[in-house]
């Protein structure tokens, strides 16, 4: 992934920006879905976005300006193997400063395995990036075996960028577009690690320990049904 990046005009400028532009881009899956909603009007949020970000009360997210967003965006982690992929990263500034947003899209598609079972086999690239991602959260690696793990990288994501530009808020966003809130009771189950209540179309400030790598950062965590 290079730090150059070409302005999206159309889904069709998102669509090229899939692994697989061809497997990936189907109707009823979650990568079509965000880039439809998304692409509604590329200078701003999706409109249901937009709308849990006024009615959450949050001052953080009052009259959030979105600055630059980039599908399919990746955060290197400690450790061999794949970067973390948001599939969308935004930057956003608001009055009391950069916001930085890891978004996951979800259709019916899990949040992939729980951490016990993405552990075998066990390797020390799997100890080590484990251990970072803990260290980003504030979590201990016995509090997480039964989460599921891509809640744990994207989250963390939010954290690392935020770190990265100097933001002082994080936020990791599921972008639901299940009917039914598929999987959302995993969703919940991570949220409860940092004592915060998760709901539908809500954001919840994350209370994290001061023992994390980024203690100044305020992390908040959201499920947007699109």
């Amino acid at each position: 992934m290079t730090k150059i990046y070409v302005p999206g005009r159309s889904k069709e400028d998102w669509r090229k920006c899939l692994a697989d532009p061809i497997k990936h881009w189907r109707t009823g899956y979650s990568a079509k879905a965000l880039a439809c909603a998304w692409m509604e009007d590329p200078d701003d949020f999706p409109v249901s976005v937009k709308s849990v970000f006024a009615k959450s009360q949050i001052e953080v997210f009052q009259n959030i300006e979105m600055l630059l967003a980039f599908p399919e965006y990746e955060t290197p982690l400690p450790g061999r193997g794949r970067p973390s992929q948001s599939d969308v990263f935004v930057l956003a500034k608001s009055k009391n400063g950069l916001v930085s947003i890891t978004v996951e899209g979800k259709v019916s598609e899990p949040f992939g395995d729980v951490v016990s079972d993405w552990k075998v086999p066990q390797s020390s690239d799997k100890q080590l990036r484990l251990k970072y991602l803990c260290d980003c959260l504030g979590l201990e690696l016995a509090d997480v075996d039964s989460i599921r793990y891509q809640l744990l990288h994207r989250t963390a994501s939010a954290l690392i960028e935020a770190d990265r530009f100097n933001a002082s808020s994080a936020l990791m966003m599921v972008h639901s577009f299940s009917q039914t809130d598929e999987w959302f009771e995993d969703f919940a189950q991570f949220a409860a690690l940092f004592g915060a209540k998760a709901e539908v179309d809500s954001i919840a400030y994350a209370k994290r320990r001061d023992d994390s790598l980024f203690p100044g950062i305020d992390l908040y965590l959201a499920w947007i049904k699109g």
